[in-house]
């Protein structure tokens, strides 16, 4: 699972894909889960991120990642929502948090126009997440998906495991591939969902060391030159929040990711270490040139991400406010 602007409709196809979860953890969630509950749940949300990357277009990779950061801890139980509290340990402040994800307000305001939509309290704030990901995705141009649902809200958050678990921008391949087979990921998951990376920014602090102490073998010296011009070789910690895209057309969702890899212009580390001579190079080679195989397989991906070991029936709760467990 890594600008403002006026928002203007993506002119791309876009690639629909049916994909059920067949997994056995998975057998309950299903796309129709709230067909009875709240027919126009799905509807509401779609708007409000739709009104949102209206105002925002960013937003878009923002909840993007919102989703990934929530799945890799724990499982997709909304549990990084969770604000700091008596008993609650909060995932918003541990480092991989605190610096990259946002979009908190935009989950409260669906969740009060789902209330509102549905008549009482009926849609998760798990499954809010899931699918304002989705809708995110297919508004930047990207594919769509039916989304597994009826994921019930965590009870706590995991503030340790939002370090042990989340991919730390400076990993090697060896590394990602471990971290990903922790989430019931495998190669081609790592490589699809890294994919996501076609959209958003990030900051200077996580970049810097490439730009500056690398070589000409694993970055291409223009690309590096540039970057330097944002991302002065300080720790100032102004500098340090200089924001770069992660690839050549961030707001948009389409392939130049993959394509900036194999030109050796990939912002990050742990974005590199796919086409360094590894077993990802040949995904990374195909589908810089196939959008139709990327899209298939980054929406595969995000299924198969967000039903592993999904909270359901009684577990949990639906919070009725995102940011705290219900009373």
């Amino acid at each position: 699972m890594r600008s403002h602007g006026s928002f203007s409709l993506l002119a791309l196809s876009l690639v629909v894909f049916s994909l059920s979860a067949t997994a056995s953890f998975s057998a309950k969630l299903s796309p129709n889960f709230y067909n009875k509950t709240c027919p126009g749940a799905l509807a509401t949300i779609k708007s409000a991120v739709d009104a949102e990357l209206m105002r925002q277009q960013r937003m878009g990779a923002s909840l993007l990642r919102l989703f990934f950061h929530d799945c890799f801890v724990q499982t997709c139980d909304g549990s990084n929502l969770l604000d700091p509290a008596p008993n609650i340990d909060s995932e918003k402040n541990a480092i991989p948090n605190a610096f990259s994800v946002r979009g908190y307000d935009v989950i409260d305001r669906i969740r009060l126009e789902l209330d509102k939509t549905c008549g009482g309290l009926v849609v998760s704030c798990a499954d809010i997440v899931a699918v304002a990901a989705r809708d995110s995705v297919v508004a930047l141009g990207g594919p769509t998906w039916e989304v597994e649902l009826g994921r019930r809200d965590s009870l706590n958050g995991n503030s340790t495991l939002v370090d042990i678990n989340l991919p730390s921008p400076f990993m090697n391949l060896t590394q990602l591939i471990a971290n990903f087979k922790n989430q019931g990921l495998d190669i081609q998951d790592l490589v699809a969902l890294s994919g996501g990376h076609t959209i958003g920014l990030t900051h200077c602090g996580f970049f810097q060391n490439r730009i500056y102490n690398e070589t000409r073998a694993t970055i291409d010296p223009g690309f590096a030159r540039l970057r330097k011009e944002h991302c002065p070789p300080t720790a100032n910690l102004a500098a340090l929040a200089e924001r770069a895209p992660l690839d050549s057309t961030p707001r948009q969702f389409d392939t130049n990711y993959f394509s900036n890899l194999v030109q050796k212009k990939g912002l990050l580390d742990s974005d590199q270490a796919l086409y360094l001579g590894g077993v990802t190079d040949g995904l990374v080679k195909r589908y810089s040139t196939n959008r139709e195989a990327f899209f298939k397989d980054f929406a595969r991906s995000m299924v198969k991400m967000g039903n592993f070991k999904p909270l359901t029936g009684n577990e949990g709760q639906i919070r009725k406010n995102c940011r705290k467990v219900n009373p």
